[in-house]
């Protein structure tokens, strides 16, 4: 005889509703049945942006202990270079709006548009990567790189952070751009692109804080 033919006896109607046939509790599914994978995955990855957010505000309390810890060195009003600066969250938030442009090409299935878009977003990554690496090569020619200070350390430490996390998303996007050409528009690969996408976006967010609190009021000091 099968599971689901036997009678289910719940005499404490512990998870039996009324008017529900008792395979309802033998399956272990609720009414709407088990929550799609998209949301799932999605849900998942929000946990792991929210763990990752407060390790940067370990990172921006730590600097703001320490921004008037130069012993003697420069100070942020010294080094940095505002027009530099902008130019760089410029490039980032530029390709903020190129990616949710991919977005859209994605799930409209339109693979030239969604490459494009994908594309730019790359180029813009890097130039900002790369004005940031032409930064901190400028600092330490001028005798202030991060075993200078406390300060400095501090800036180091989290500016360089967040560098380093937009290096591993652009190596993410180039992976997922490669499994589109190679497989489509597959469900697996758009729950990825929604995940990338989620972390794009939040690292444009902390550089909007960063500059704001590192670059701006540094300079202002």
């Amino acid at each position: 005889m099968s599971v689901t033919s036997t009678p289910f006896v719940d005499p404490h109607r512990l998870g039996h509703v009324a008017g529900v046939p008792p395979t309802w509790v033998i399956s272990g599914r609720g009414e709407g049945g088990p929550a799609p994978k998209r949301i799932v995955v999605g849900y998942g990855f929000w946990i792991f942006l929210l763990s990752d957010i407060v390790m940067f505000s370990a990172l921006f309390a730590t600097y703001s202990v320490l921004m008037d810890a130069t012993a003697g060195g420069p100070t942020g009003e010294q080094l940095f270079n505002l027009r530099h600066v902008a130019l760089e969250t410029g490039c980032l938030l530029a390709s903020s709006f190129t990616c949710g442009l991919a977005s859209l090409a994605l799930n409209e299935k339109n693979l030239p548009r969604y490459l494009l878009a994908m594309t730019v977003t790359c180029l813009l990554g890097g130039a900002f990567l790369a004005l940031e690496v032409t930064e901190f090569a400028d600092f330490v020619a001028r005798g202030a790189g991060p075993t200078r200070s406390a300060f400095l350390s501090a800036f180091f430490t989290l500016v360089g952070c967040h560098g380093m996390h937009v290096t591993l998303g652009l190596l993410w996007a180039l992976t997922i751009m490669a499994q589109v050409v190679a497989k489509g528009f597959r469900a697996d690969i758009a729950r990825r692109f929604l995940c990338f996408s989620l972390f794009w976006h939040a690292l444009d967010i902390i550089w909007v804080g960063l500059f704001t609190v590192v670059y701006l009021l540094g300079a202002g000091a």
